[in-house]
């Protein structure tokens, strides 16, 4: 008897749905995008559970006519793809025909369609690709599909799915690419009852941007839009400074369609060197349009993989459409001959507050008369009493150019003061006393001497003040003389970050958190923001207290000390890119990667400035505690012998 088994439709069916159904995210990519190949201008995206039990979309598009409802649920059946001739230029998202056999044949599935050229709609029932039902339904022109209990009778499937939050920020994250890729539909997002996204369908990418990463994301970036051979580059790209320590912000279209290009982040990576600091890379949604026929996108069941025909075309016009933006984002601002600013002086505008609720409040008295001005804080009440005159700027038209404002009260009393020290009043007479003789010379004063300055090489206390500070090379290595044999050079950076790395080991974070003044929102991609907000213990332990603020955002309310103001929302950043895509390392080498990440971005930098004390004390404690390397492996000091130096002088 033969070995090899013909294999039954409904395991095959289940084979192939694998590699089109990976969870529940996958359902939504390819029903969605069904929706926008069918014209819909609105669609609706609901789940619950993380979509595992309840999965919802709908939209305005064509729908499906009644007669092509059961051949759509049979596999490679599809409206968009003919003749052979039709792979060379697929313009439309979906083209393959597995989708809904695939999602049938795991699932229980509901579709409610109505074709505008039809006068009723249909519902349709199917679970585990078996069909239960097919009548007439009221609804209008669209197509909704309601999908329950998915993997329901895979379970070995069913047990691979991460946790409900894990599985919904994977749906959000795919429709924050759809919405980000069609700006032009109005596109609803609904979890768990609640709506987190919605887009205006407005065809503005910015307004699309803002929905998706927030106000402070969308104020961030420049524009984008640049042709070359062909090649169109629209989009926007984050300003120099407000670039991140990782690529997950960076979003590429090819022609409306998500993918992940190699291509287009080499050439952003080559178009910021020079502007983006070495290390961190900017964010952006770019679109990139071509000719169909100039890429292929059949190569992954994902469709995420595209392949160029000519990659050197797409990365020249990336490149220089990257390029010019941040040049044009760099031009300094114009400043044009308009109405001068007024300022508020705050004084000012007390004094004014005071006066006018004591002329409401007190009855009417006679004019009396002002008495004369007896020293300079009456000159500047008498100031502040008179009306502000607003003068509209006088232009000299030789010069086409603005004059002075009218000065203001600050202008006034300045100009009184200095009419006094260059037109003084007479001095009064000194009465001398009659027994002093009046040409007794004056008593001189001597200045007191001057301090000594302090000991340029002082000494680092030991028992036998054998170590001697000598100073600093390149703003990066202290020099130490240790007894009269050996010198010393210790690298401050990396000798301060293994300190800082050590107190972070020994105490966990908790006895080096600083509470924020005002807590630092950060936005995320939905993955590294899934990564964050499943592992909040990492982070406490290495000392930050982190808070879900919801829908991709995060919110820090306290840091390690070491950590600088400015250094702190970068770090998270970087944090939540390793734990995402170092999910399965254990937590002991998850911990230590983020105590480097905290000592090395906190440690004393190399090439700034420090004070001999800080050099001083920093040397003593690499002795005291006998640090040797820092946690990347480097060598933290460097013993050069007396000997040594004087054969290279020829002494010896």
């Amino acid at each position: 008897m033969g070995k090899i088994n013909i294999l039954d439709k409904h395991v095959a069916e289940l084979i192939a749905a694998g590699e089109v159904v990976e969870r529940p995210s996958s359902v939504i990519k390819e029903l969605v995008e069904n929706s926008i190949d069918a014209g819909a201008t609105a669609v609706t995206v609901e789940i619950k559970n993380g979509g595992v039990t309840f999965m919802r979309v709908a939209d305005n598009g064509s729908g499906i006519l009644r007669e092509d409802i059961r051949p759509a649920f049979v596999r490679h059946a599809t409206s968009k793809v003919r003749v052979e001739d039709d792979l060379d230029a697929i313009s439309t998202l979906g083209f393959r025909g597995e989708a809904l056999a695939s999602v049938s044949s795991v699932s229980h599935l509901e579709l409610i369609t109505k074709a505008r050229e039809e006068e009723i709609g249909t519902r349709y029932l199917i679970e585990g690709g078996e069909e239960i039902s097919l009548n007439d339904a009221g609804c209008p022109d669209g197509t909704t599909f309601i999908i329950r209990d998915l993997f329901y009778n895979v379970p070995a499937r069913m047990k691979f799915l991460k946790t409900d939050m894990a599985e919904g920020n994977a749906v959000s994250n795919v429709i924050d690419k759809i919405a980000l890729s069609h700006p032009e539909i109005a596109l609803t997002y609904i979890r768990d009852q609640k709506q987190v996204l919605h887009t205006s369908g407005d065809g503005k990418l910015l307004s699309a941007i803002y929905a998706v990463y927030g106000r402070e994301f969308a104020r961030s970036l420049l524009p984008v839009d640049y042709t070359l051979g062909g090649i169109r580059v629209s989009g926007y790209i984050s300003q120099p400074e407000k670039a991140r320590p990782n690529r997950n912000m960076q979003n590429f279209f090819i022609n409306n369609r998500y993918v992940i290009s190699k291509t287009a982040m080499a050439a952003i990576s080559e178009a910021c060197k020079g502007s983006v600091m070495i290390g961190k890379f900017p964010c952006c949604v770019l679109n990139i349009e071509l000719s169909y026929n100039a890429v292929d996108v059949n190569v992954h069941p994902t469709k995420l993989e595209v392949r160029f025909v000519n990659e050197r075309p797409v990365f020249d016009a990336v490149y220089h459409a990257v390029k010019t933006a941040l040049q044009n984002g760099e031009q300094r601002v114009e400043v044009t001959a308009n109405k001068p600013s007024v300022r508020v002086n705050p004084f000012e505008l007390a004094q004014k507050v005071f006066r006018e609720r004591d002329e409401q409040s007190a009855p009417a008295a006679p004019a009396v008369k002002k008495q004369p001005l007896k020293d300079d804080s009456d000159e500047l009440l008498r100031l502040l009493d008179e009306p502000v005159k607003e003068e509209k700027p006088a232009i000299d038209p030789q010069k086409l150019s603005v004059s002075d404002s009218a000065p203001t009260v600050a202008d006034r009393y300045k100009a009184y003061i200095e009419t006094k020290r260059t037109d003084p009043q007479p001095a009064p007479e000194v009465q001398i006393p009659d027994d002093v003789e009046q040409d007794q010379e004056p008593a001189v004063v001597s200045a007191p001497a001057p301090e000594q300055p302090a000991d340029p090489t002082p000494l680092i206390e030991t028992d036998d003040n054998s170590y001697r500070y000598i100073g600093e090379a390149f703003k990066t290595y202290i020099i130490i003389e240790k007894n009269p044999r050996e010198l010393l050079l210790i690298d401050k950076h990396a000798a301060h970050e293994r300190i800082i790395y050590e107190k972070l080991k020994k105490e966990k974070g908790s006895g080096y958190s600083q509470l924020l003044l005002t807590p630092i929102t950060v936005t995320l991609n939905k993955l590294d923001y899934t990564s964050v907000i499943s592992d909040f213990e990492v982070f406490s332990e290495a000392g930050f207290d982190i808070d879900d603020f919801g829908n991709g955002t995060i919110i820090i309310r306290s840091a390690p000390q070491y950590l600088s103001l400015e250094d702190i929302e970068s770090s998270v950043i970087e944090m939540a890119g390793y734990l995402s895509e170092n999910k399965k390392e254990i937590r002991s080498e998850k911990m230590d990667w983020i105590y480097h990440n905290v000592s090395c971005r906190a440690a004393i930098k190399g090439g700034n400035t420090s004070t001999p004390e800080e050099l001083i004390a920093l040397a003593r404690q690499v002795e005291d505690e006998d640090v040797r390397h820092c946690p990347h492996g480097r060598p933290v000091c460097v013993v050069v012998k007396k000997r040594e130096i004087e054969r290279w002088f020829g002494r010896v």
